[in-house]
């Protein structure tokens, strides 16, 4: 089981706004609990001790939050200077990671069923066959997303790009990478879209499907829509989210 994480909170929000305007995006709150706290939740419930969290817009409001917090234990990435991109935040991060380390979107969340999908993510890691594991969500278990679909996922977990293929996953925001992918990577902003590429190139990308319900909120008026996803993920009425008007409207 990975024992640390990086957690990517450094984003602008600017879609968000007004509400980002005084506020960054991973403080904004859904059903009563900041979306930062939804990720560093499932994070202690999976057993991280450790979870580097970097900031850049008002990152004195994320340092604060997080002070308050018992578990896991935060390490501030200070990127004030400058964004460096989800790759680049990243190897920022390394020195304190070890290895393999999950990665989490800050801006993102999901409704665990059953198992925790975190703890899912470690069992099945592999670190001789690939360097990088994502958790995928299908369209039907998604809230909030109007985007197509990600990855196309063969029968072994090895990933290709979807290129909107309807028969396609969604990138959940939640991964297991190693940090030999970053060997020799150069200082300054780097996607990680790069190095899912470089391992879907080298058969080193591969996926498991989540369990529960996943959720993005890209805009204000998408806060009702992710609230009462989570009531009805938490009540176990999976139709009554499929069935939510605008369920599937939004942006990532």
């Amino acid at each position: 089981m990975p024992t640390t994480a990086m957690v990517l909170a450094a984003g602008l929000g600017k879609r968000m706004r007004p509400i980002t305007d005084t506020m960054p995006k991973p403080l904004v709150k859904i059903a009563g609990k900041t979306l930062l706290d939804w990720g560093l939740d499932c994070l202690a419930e999976a057993g991280v001790a450790k979870a580097v969290v970097n900031v850049h817009y008002l990152p004195k409001q994320i340092v604060d939050h997080v002070a308050r917090r018992n578990a896991p234990r935060i390490v501030i990435s200070d990127e004030s200077s400058g964004l460096l991109d989800s790759a680049g935040g990243i190897v920022k991060g390394l020195p304190w990671l070890g290895a393999p380390f999950y990665v989490l979107n800050a801006d993102t969340f999901w409704i665990d069923s059953g198992v925790s999908n975190l703890r899912r993510l470690a069992l099945a890691w592999e670190g001789a066959t690939r360097d990088i594991l994502l958790m995928l969500a299908d369209l039907q278990s998604a809230t909030g997303h109007s985007g197509g679909t990600d990855f196309l996922m063969a029968p072994d977990g090895a990933l290709r790009r979807a290129n909107n293929d309807p028969a396609g996953l969604i990138y959940a925001g939640a991964a297991i990478v190693h940090p030999r992918i970053f060997k020799d990577a150069p200082a300054g902003p780097l996607s990680l879209n790069a190095y899912f590429d470089a391992a879907i190139a080298a058969g080193r990308l591969f996926g498991m499907k989540m369990q529960g319900h996943w959720i993005t909120v890209g805009t204000p008026d998408a806060i009702p829509r992710a609230e009462a996803a989570v009531a009805a993920a938490l009540a176990g009425t999976p139709n009554a989210v499929a069935e939510a008007p605008g369920a599937l409207t939004e942006s990532k």
